[in-house]
């Protein structure tokens, strides 16, 4: 046992009603130092970053902190005795300054009066100390995702926190904001905080961990030094086998497979301009480009979500028009949004009426859904994209993401499409449900849908891409297919430099 202790976990088990989430786990996590806990959706890494921070308590086993027992009941707890939470969903006030969210139940006083100088010296001595710069005294609403995550990571500093929980931090981040928060989070263990990092980016885990806790079932695989793994071996551990591919192999849609889905000169005013586009019959086509450059706004407007000020969709050879999603759906036309929580998905409702919820018109007999019905067309389709639950009358919110998402996908082939729309359709999942996603949509491409994709990790876009349409500032950029698909080109059109690929093919 480590001399530079801070928790020790102690065959720790915990239960949710008939589910197992912690099944007798033990791990040490040393002082200053970052350790990540990864595993798949359901594994239990977040379950365990919760007990630590007092947000669950332990069925049975024991939670060791500074060498002393201790039980939280409370986050409350946890915060009195150094321990905190920065949660995936953020719990701000988006209607305060950013210093009074820092500061909150922190704040100092002269009887019912708040002594503002002293909070703003706080706050600068704060500021100074970690390097993490937030304008103090903007509405916490107004900012970006990521210095939000900061106003959390101060205010937890503000209430002396020794060890900070970070669950999923950068899963709704950019690249770049995601590096400078795991810069940040190097910086903190330099100080000597201990942070434990909650993450399924093998990436992250590599590069910003000293120790990583693997997780599979509720139980420990092993933990070591993270300078001892590899992306290939996280992944083995995580999922108990190798995985030997990320994508599935590319099958080409036929030469003359005909277009399903064309868009002529789509336009958005300051969103996007004379967008071009053809999705073929089997053909899967992504569209990149950095958060901002239009891409999820040209979807929603092909997908009747938003209604553009010119240009035309047509779909198997006749213009869809106006008429929103319910119209696009009765032709054939589906989309799974970009955000399954907030768009996609209600979380109180079962995942039988998840699925069917876009096709009751078509289950309904003199307007009353035909349970039956329902209840075959449901379980059929969840069987087909591989849905894991207990029952298709569990909650929606019971799933992990990654079932989650399949969940949308049922939805959108309870009735057979002939253009599917996918928006960002593995963020938020894990490696091995990543994996199944994909099979799904190669397969479905295979069978002679038009799929297209809007993708900002450039692996997948490069992997699951036919051909890859490049957007910058609401405009296409490039168009790229065959040995052009690459990693270069793909971040050069995004970020401007679009190459000359005549003058590459010529220079072969």
């Amino acid at each position: 046992m480590s001399a530079n202790l801070h928790v020790s976990v102690r065959n720790v088990t915990k239960r949710f009603g008939g589910t197992t989430a912690l099944d007798d786990v033990s791990v040490d996590i040393d002082r200053g130092t970052v350790h990540a806990f990864i595993g798949e959706n359901g594994a239990g890494k977040s379950t365990l970053g919760k007990l630590i921070a007092g947000v669950h308590s332990a069925d049975s086993g024991e939670l060791i902190l500074a060498g002393r027992a201790v039980s939280f009941r409370s986050p409350r707890q946890a915060l009195d005795a150094g321990v905190t939470i920065v949660a995936q969903e953020l719990s701000l006030v988006p209607g305060r300054p950013v210093i009074e969210n820092v500061f909150l139940g922190r704040e100092a006083h002269a009887g019912p009066v708040v002594r503002r100088r002293v909070l703003d010296r706080r706050f600068e001595e704060l500021v100074a100390a970690t390097g993490i710069d937030v304008p103090r005294d903007v509405p916490t609403g107004e900012l970006s995702i990521a210095l939000q995550q900061k106003v959390e990571i101060l205010r937890a500093l503000a209430r002396e926190a020794q060890l900070i929980v970070m669950d999923e931090p950068t899963a709704r981040l950019t690249a770049h904001e995601a590096e400078a928060l795991c810069s940040i989070v190097r910086g903190l263990a330099r100080e000597g905080t201990t942070v434990v990092f909650v993450s399924h980016f093998l990436e992250e885990v590599l590069g910003v961990s000293d120790t990583v806790t693997i997780m599979r079932d509720g139980r420990v695989v092993r933990t070591g030094p993270t300078i001892d793994e590899t992306h290939g071996s996280l992944i083995e551990g995580m999922i108990g086998r190798k995985l030997e591919s990320s994508f599935p192999e590319k099958r080409l849609a036929p030469a003359d497979a005909p277009p399903v889905l064309t868009v002529t000169g789509l336009s958005r005013r300051k969103v996007f301009e004379d967008v071009n586009l053809t999705v073929r019959a089997g053909e899967i086509v992504v569209m990149a480009g950095l958060v901002g450059s239009g891409r999820t706004e040209v979807a929603r407007a092909i997908y009747g979500a938003d209604k553009p000020d010119a240009g035309t969709v047509v779909l198997s050879g006749r213009t869809l028009g106006t008429g929103g999603p319910p119209k696009s759906i009765r032709r054939g036309l589906v989309m799974i949004p970009e955000d399954r929580k907030a768009q996609g998905l209600q979380q109180t409702r079962s995942v039988r009426e998840n699925v069917t919820i876009s096709h009751l018109r078509s289950l309904c007999r003199v307007g009353v859904v035909r349970r039956a019905m329902e209840d075959r067309a449901s379980a059929d389709v969840i069987g087909r994209v591989g849905v894991k639950s207990a029952s298709q009358e569990s909650p929606i919110s019971s799933l992990s993401g990654g079932n989650q998402q399949k969940v949308l996908f049922a939805r959108s082939l309870l009735r057979t499409p002939d253009v599917l729309i996918a928006d960002e359709p593995t963020r938020g999942v894990d490696v091995g449900a990543k994996r199944a996603i994909y099979d799904l949509v190669a397969d479905l491409a295979s069978q002679g849908l038009a799929v297209l994709v809007i993708s900002s990790e450039i692996e997948e876009v490069m992997g699951l891409a036919h051909r890859v349409i490049v957007m910058r500032a609401g405009s296409v950029v490039a168009e790229l297919q065959g040995s052009d698909i690459n990693e270069t080109n793909i971040i050069s059109a995004a970020f401007g430099a679009v190459p000359d690929f005549e003058a590459l093919e010529e220079q072969e």
